[in-house]
């Protein structure tokens, strides 16, 4: 099967590549920790204060897929709910939580990701969090779970639509030049608003090579190695 998502990290020389159905089963896998074993669904709230990753792509997408409106403004954790107000639901960098405690919303359910190479667990869990890589697990190779998802309805926390940012996603999409077949390489670090670095190209039916810490010196022959046509 064609490689849908391939993720770098140029400063642990990390590579992982994921077909369709790999992102699929970890989205259904995380869809299904909510709605199993969290018990959240539609009309619940998460906050995901993740840098752009492949476990980000499947976070998200696992909680559209159960129906619970995500904000991803809170990479700088501007736009989410204060301190004080839960949400249902947070995923958090462990780095963030270390760092940035006193700053980082709290949740009725909190997971940390360590983002380690290959989804290994996170190598310290914060009291009060789970660890979302050993969470997860259990629920790979589960069936996505049943859950009607009305595309009017809000995907995200300020009351955003899902047919509103499928919208903007292929907006974005089509003003880059982004289109199917292409395989598109995105700086993750110029790209952090998921509307760009996910949603636009798997609208455009395109493919991802997402690079954290690139390596501009290795810039050409990612390029050629990975049959680069576009970059954002």
């Amino acid at each position: 099967m064609d490689t849908l998502i391939t993720y770098y990290d140029d400063a642990t020389d990390e590579r992982v590549a994921l077909t369709a159905g790999d992102l699929g089963a970890w989205t259904a896998a995380t869809a299904a920790l909510l709605t199993d074993g969290c018990g959240l669904g539609p009309g619940r709230q998460a906050g995901v204060l993740l840098p752009p990753h492949w476990q980000t792509a499947a976070v998200l997408l696992g909680a559209w897929a159960a129906g619970v409106e995500v904000s991803f403004r809170g990479w700088s954790t501007a736009g989410l709910t204060p301190a004080g107000d839960p949400l249902d639901v947070t995923f958090v960098e462990q780095r963030r939580v270390n760092s940035w405690l006193d700053n980082v919303p709290s949740g009725r359910h909190q997971f940390v990701l360590g983002l380690e190479p290959g989804g290994t667990p996170a190598a310290q869990v914060p009291e009060g969090y789970r660890d979302y890589a050993r969470a997860v697990r259990p629920y790979l190779g589960a069936a996505p779970p049943n859950v009607q998802i009305d595309i009017h309805g809000p995907a995200t926390v300020d009351g955003s639509t899902y047919a509103q940012y499928g919208a903007i996603a292929a907006e974005v999409a089509r003003t880059q030049g982004v289109g199917p077949g292409d395989r598109v390489l995105i700086d993750a670090a110029a790209a952090e608003e998921p509307l760009i670095w996910l949603l636009a190209p798997l609208f455009a039916g395109a493919s991802l090579v997402l690079c954290a810490n690139l390596d501009r010196s290795r810039l050409d022959e990612r390029i050629s190695a990975e049959r680069v046509t576009r970059m954002l």
